[in-house]
Protein backbone atom coordinates (compact mmCIF):
# COMPACT_ATOMS: atom_id res chain seq x y z
CA UNK A 1 0.00 0.00 0.00
CA UNK A 2 2.82 2.40 0.90
CA UNK A 3 4.58 1.56 -2.37
CA UNK A 4 1.43 2.32 -4.36
CA UNK A 5 0.89 5.60 -2.50
CA UNK A 6 4.50 6.57 -3.12
CA UNK A 7 4.09 5.76 -6.82
CA UNK A 8 0.96 7.93 -7.09
CA UNK A 9 2.71 10.80 -5.34
CA UNK A 10 5.64 10.47 -7.73
CA UNK A 11 3.31 10.65 -10.73
CA UNK A 12 1.43 13.64 -9.29
CA UNK A 13 4.73 15.42 -8.67
CA UNK A 14 5.76 14.72 -12.25
CA UNK A 15 2.41 16.05 -13.47
CA UNK A 16 2.85 19.26 -11.46
CA UNK A 17 6.32 19.84 -12.89
CA UNK A 18 5.21 19.18 -16.47
CA UNK A 19 2.15 21.45 -16.14
CA UNK A 20 4.42 24.23 -14.85
CA UNK A 21 6.86 23.61 -17.71
CA UNK A 22 4.00 23.79 -20.23
CA UNK A 23 2.87 27.12 -18.76
CA UNK A 24 6.41 28.53 -18.94
CA UNK A 25 6.89 27.39 -22.55
CA UNK A 26 3.59 29.03 -23.53
CA UNK A 27 4.85 32.39 -22.29
CA UNK A 28 7.91 32.35 -24.58
CA UNK A 29 6.34 32.95 -27.98
CA UNK A 30 8.09 32.71 -31.33
CA UNK A 31 5.35 34.78 -32.95
CA UNK A 32 2.06 36.25 -31.74
CA UNK A 33 -0.92 37.04 -33.96
CA UNK A 34 -2.53 40.50 -33.64
CA UNK A 35 -5.97 39.17 -32.71
CA UNK A 36 -5.04 36.17 -30.59
CA UNK A 37 -3.15 32.95 -31.17
CA UNK A 38 0.60 32.39 -31.10
CA UNK A 39 3.41 30.06 -32.10
CA UNK A 40 5.27 28.66 -29.09
CA UNK A 41 8.21 26.38 -28.34
CA UNK A 42 6.05 23.22 -28.32
CA UNK A 43 4.34 24.43 -25.15
CA UNK A 44 2.07 21.38 -24.83
CA UNK A 45 4.80 18.79 -25.40
CA UNK A 46 5.04 18.16 -21.62
CA UNK A 47 1.32 17.27 -21.58
CA UNK A 48 1.78 14.96 -24.58
CA UNK A 49 4.58 13.19 -22.70
CA UNK A 50 2.40 12.84 -19.58
CA UNK A 51 -0.52 11.47 -21.59
CA UNK A 52 1.75 8.91 -23.24
CA UNK A 53 3.50 7.87 -20.03
CA UNK A 54 0.55 7.67 -17.65
CA UNK A 55 -2.59 7.32 -19.79
CA UNK A 56 -5.92 9.12 -19.93
CA UNK A 57 -6.44 9.54 -16.19
CA UNK A 58 -3.35 11.64 -15.55
CA UNK A 59 -3.20 12.98 -19.12
CA UNK A 60 -6.68 14.49 -19.11
CA UNK A 61 -6.33 15.71 -15.52
CA UNK A 62 -3.05 17.47 -16.28
CA UNK A 63 -4.36 18.88 -19.57
CA UNK A 64 -7.45 20.24 -17.80
CA UNK A 65 -5.30 22.04 -15.23
CA UNK A 66 -3.04 23.37 -18.00
CA UNK A 67 -6.11 24.63 -19.89
CA UNK A 68 -7.28 26.56 -16.82
CA UNK A 69 -3.85 28.15 -16.53
CA UNK A 70 -4.09 29.20 -20.19
CA UNK A 71 -7.51 30.70 -19.48
CA UNK A 72 -6.10 32.69 -16.55
CA UNK A 73 -3.32 33.96 -18.79
CA UNK A 74 -5.93 35.08 -21.32
CA UNK A 75 -8.52 36.61 -18.97
CA UNK A 76 -8.35 39.93 -20.81
CA UNK A 77 -10.15 38.30 -23.75
CA UNK A 78 -13.31 37.95 -21.66
CA UNK A 79 -13.54 41.74 -21.34
CA UNK A 80 -14.74 41.95 -24.95
CA UNK A 81 -17.99 40.10 -24.17
CA UNK A 82 -21.05 40.81 -22.06
CA UNK A 83 -23.33 37.75 -22.32
CA UNK A 84 -23.11 34.52 -20.34
CA UNK A 85 -23.44 32.50 -23.53
CA UNK A 86 -20.39 34.23 -25.03
CA UNK A 87 -18.36 33.64 -21.86
CA UNK A 88 -19.19 29.93 -21.92
CA UNK A 89 -18.37 29.46 -25.61
CA UNK A 90 -15.12 31.42 -25.24
CA UNK A 91 -14.06 29.49 -22.12
CA UNK A 92 -14.83 26.09 -23.64
CA UNK A 93 -13.61 26.45 -27.21
CA UNK A 94 -10.66 28.81 -26.75
CA UNK A 95 -9.36 27.28 -23.53
CA UNK A 96 -10.90 24.35 -21.64
CA UNK A 97 -11.73 21.94 -24.47
CA UNK A 98 -9.11 23.38 -26.83
CA UNK A 99 -6.24 22.46 -24.49
CA UNK A 100 -7.78 19.59 -22.53
CA UNK A 101 -7.75 17.49 -25.72
CA UNK A 102 -3.98 17.12 -25.31
CA UNK A 103 -4.78 14.68 -22.53
CA UNK A 104 -5.83 12.28 -25.31
CA UNK A 105 -2.38 12.36 -26.91
CA UNK A 106 -1.45 8.97 -25.45
CA UNK A 107 -4.28 6.97 -27.01
CA UNK A 108 -1.99 5.50 -29.69
CA UNK A 109 0.40 3.99 -27.15
CA UNK A 110 -1.04 0.48 -27.49
CA UNK A 111 -1.87 0.65 -31.20
CA UNK A 112 1.39 2.04 -32.61
CA UNK A 113 4.44 -0.03 -31.76
CA UNK A 114 7.00 2.71 -32.36
CA UNK A 115 6.98 5.19 -29.49
CA UNK A 116 8.03 8.14 -31.66
CA UNK A 117 5.18 7.58 -34.13
CA UNK A 118 2.70 7.07 -31.32
CA UNK A 119 3.62 10.35 -29.63
CA UNK A 120 3.71 12.25 -32.93
CA UNK A 121 0.30 10.88 -33.96
CA UNK A 122 -1.16 11.81 -30.57
CA UNK A 123 0.29 15.32 -30.78
CA UNK A 124 -1.07 15.77 -34.31
CA UNK A 125 -4.55 14.53 -33.37
CA UNK A 126 -4.75 16.80 -30.32
CA UNK A 127 -3.55 19.78 -32.37
CA UNK A 128 -6.21 19.14 -35.02
CA UNK A 129 -8.90 19.04 -32.34
CA UNK A 130 -7.55 22.25 -30.83
CA UNK A 131 -7.63 23.91 -34.26
CA UNK A 132 -11.28 22.93 -34.74
CA UNK A 133 -12.12 24.40 -31.33
CA UNK A 134 -10.50 27.73 -32.20
CA UNK A 135 -12.29 27.78 -35.56
CA UNK A 136 -15.62 27.29 -33.78
CA UNK A 137 -14.84 30.10 -31.35
CA UNK A 138 -13.69 32.43 -34.13
CA UNK A 139 -16.76 31.82 -36.27
CA UNK A 140 -19.18 32.38 -33.40
CA UNK A 141 -18.30 34.65 -30.49
CA UNK A 142 -15.42 36.47 -32.22
CA UNK A 143 -17.44 37.21 -35.37
CA UNK A 144 -17.91 40.95 -35.62
CA UNK A 145 -15.00 41.64 -33.27
CA UNK A 146 -11.60 40.40 -34.42
CA UNK A 147 -13.19 38.41 -37.26
CA UNK A 148 -15.41 40.00 -39.93
CA UNK A 149 -19.08 39.03 -39.64
CA UNK A 150 -19.33 38.29 -43.34
CA UNK A 151 -17.88 34.83 -44.19
CA UNK A 152 -16.78 34.46 -40.57
CA UNK A 153 -16.30 30.69 -40.81
CA UNK A 154 -13.97 30.86 -43.81
CA UNK A 155 -12.04 33.72 -42.22
CA UNK A 156 -11.77 31.78 -38.96
CA UNK A 157 -10.39 28.73 -40.78
CA UNK A 158 -7.77 30.90 -42.49
CA UNK A 159 -6.83 33.04 -39.51
CA UNK A 160 -6.42 30.17 -37.06
CA UNK A 161 -4.49 28.11 -39.61
CA UNK A 162 -1.81 30.82 -39.85
CA UNK A 163 -0.52 29.99 -36.37
CA UNK A 164 -1.90 26.48 -35.78
CA UNK A 165 -0.11 24.93 -38.78
CA UNK A 166 3.41 25.98 -37.65
CA UNK A 167 2.46 25.33 -34.01
CA UNK A 168 1.38 21.79 -34.94
CA UNK A 169 4.48 21.14 -37.04
CA UNK A 170 6.77 22.21 -34.19
CA UNK A 171 4.90 20.07 -31.66
CA UNK A 172 4.77 16.96 -33.88
CA UNK A 173 8.45 17.18 -34.84
CA UNK A 174 9.60 17.66 -31.25
CA UNK A 175 7.35 14.77 -30.11
CA UNK A 176 8.78 12.61 -32.89
CA UNK A 177 12.36 13.44 -31.92
CA UNK A 178 11.86 13.10 -28.17
CA UNK A 179 9.99 9.82 -28.68
CA UNK A 180 12.92 8.42 -30.62
CA UNK A 181 15.51 9.59 -28.08
CA UNK A 182 14.01 8.65 -24.69
CA UNK A 183 12.11 5.59 -23.50
CA UNK A 184 9.00 6.97 -21.79
CA UNK A 185 7.57 3.53 -21.06
CA UNK A 186 10.10 2.95 -18.29
CA UNK A 187 9.60 4.32 -14.78
CA UNK A 188 12.49 6.70 -15.29
CA UNK A 189 12.94 7.81 -18.93
CA UNK A 190 16.18 6.43 -20.36
CA UNK A 191 17.98 7.03 -23.64
CA UNK A 192 17.21 4.61 -26.46
CA UNK A 193 18.74 3.91 -29.83
CA UNK A 194 17.35 5.83 -32.77
CA UNK A 195 14.36 4.11 -34.35
CA UNK A 196 14.20 3.38 -38.05
CA UNK A 197 10.88 4.47 -39.50
CA UNK A 198 9.53 3.08 -42.77
CA UNK A 199 8.69 6.09 -44.92
CA UNK A 200 5.54 4.39 -46.22
CA UNK A 201 4.24 4.02 -42.66
CA UNK A 202 4.72 7.71 -41.96
CA UNK A 203 2.98 8.76 -45.18
CA UNK A 204 0.03 6.45 -44.54
CA UNK A 205 -0.48 7.78 -41.02
CA UNK A 206 -0.23 11.29 -42.41
CA UNK A 207 -2.89 10.42 -45.00
CA UNK A 208 -5.10 9.02 -42.23
CA UNK A 209 -4.72 12.23 -40.26
CA UNK A 210 -5.54 14.35 -43.30
CA UNK A 211 -8.68 12.26 -43.92
CA UNK A 212 -9.84 12.91 -40.38
CA UNK A 213 -8.95 16.60 -40.68
CA UNK A 214 -10.89 16.93 -43.95
CA UNK A 215 -13.96 15.29 -42.39
CA UNK A 216 -13.70 17.53 -39.31
CA UNK A 217 -13.38 20.67 -41.41
CA UNK A 218 -16.39 19.70 -43.54
CA UNK A 219 -18.46 18.76 -40.47
CA UNK A 220 -17.56 22.05 -38.82
CA UNK A 221 -18.70 23.95 -41.92
CA UNK A 222 -21.95 21.95 -42.05
CA UNK A 223 -22.78 22.66 -38.41
CA UNK A 224 -21.36 26.06 -37.56
CA UNK A 225 -22.29 27.83 -40.78
CA UNK A 226 -25.87 27.49 -39.53
CA UNK A 227 -25.21 28.99 -36.13
CA UNK A 228 -25.13 32.60 -37.29
CA UNK A 229 -28.02 34.76 -38.47
CA UNK A 230 -27.70 37.39 -41.18
CA UNK A 231 -26.32 39.95 -38.74
CA UNK A 232 -23.62 37.51 -37.58
CA UNK A 233 -25.10 36.76 -34.16
CA UNK A 234 -24.58 33.34 -32.61
CA UNK A 235 -27.77 31.21 -32.42
CA UNK A 236 -27.59 27.77 -30.78
CA UNK A 237 -31.24 27.09 -31.73
CA UNK A 238 -30.21 26.94 -35.41
CA UNK A 239 -28.81 23.43 -34.82
CA UNK A 240 -32.21 22.12 -35.90
CA UNK A 241 -31.51 23.31 -39.47
CA UNK A 242 -28.27 21.35 -39.82
CA UNK A 243 -28.23 18.54 -42.39
CA UNK A 244 -27.35 15.81 -39.89
CA UNK A 245 -27.59 13.03 -42.51
CA UNK A 246 -24.84 14.67 -44.56
CA UNK A 247 -22.90 15.22 -41.32
CA UNK A 248 -23.10 11.49 -40.53
CA UNK A 249 -22.13 10.43 -44.06
CA UNK A 250 -19.08 12.71 -44.18
CA UNK A 251 -17.98 11.56 -40.71
CA UNK A 252 -18.39 7.88 -41.61
CA UNK A 253 -16.53 8.22 -44.92
CA UNK A 254 -13.67 10.15 -43.33
CA UNK A 255 -13.37 7.60 -40.53
CA UNK A 256 -13.49 4.65 -42.97
CA UNK A 257 -10.74 6.12 -45.14
CA UNK A 258 -8.61 6.84 -42.07
CA UNK A 259 -9.09 3.27 -40.80
CA UNK A 260 -7.98 1.87 -44.18
CA UNK A 261 -4.82 4.00 -44.16
CA UNK A 262 -4.05 3.00 -40.57
CA UNK A 263 -4.55 -0.70 -41.39
CA UNK A 264 -2.13 -0.41 -44.32
CA UNK A 265 0.37 1.46 -42.15
CA UNK A 266 0.26 -1.25 -39.47
CA UNK A 267 0.70 -3.92 -42.18
CA UNK A 268 3.84 -2.27 -43.55
CA UNK A 269 5.05 -1.59 -39.99
CA UNK A 270 4.86 -5.29 -39.09
CA UNK A 271 6.37 -6.29 -42.40
CA UNK A 272 9.40 -4.07 -41.87
CA UNK A 273 9.90 -5.14 -38.24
Amino acid sequence: MKSRTRSNLTILTECSIMIALSAVLSVFKIFEMPYGGSITLASFLPIVVLAYRHGLKYGLGSAAVASLIQMLLGLKNFSYFTTVESFIVLALFDYVIAFAVFGLAGIFRNTLKKQSLSMAAGAAMASILRYVCHVISGATVWAGLSIPTEAALIYSFSYNATYMIPETIILVLTALYLGSALDFRSTVPTRIKAERIDARVGYLYMAAGLSVLAALIWDTIIVFSKLQNYSGEFMITALSSVDWLLFGIVTAVGAAIAVCFVALARYFDKKSA
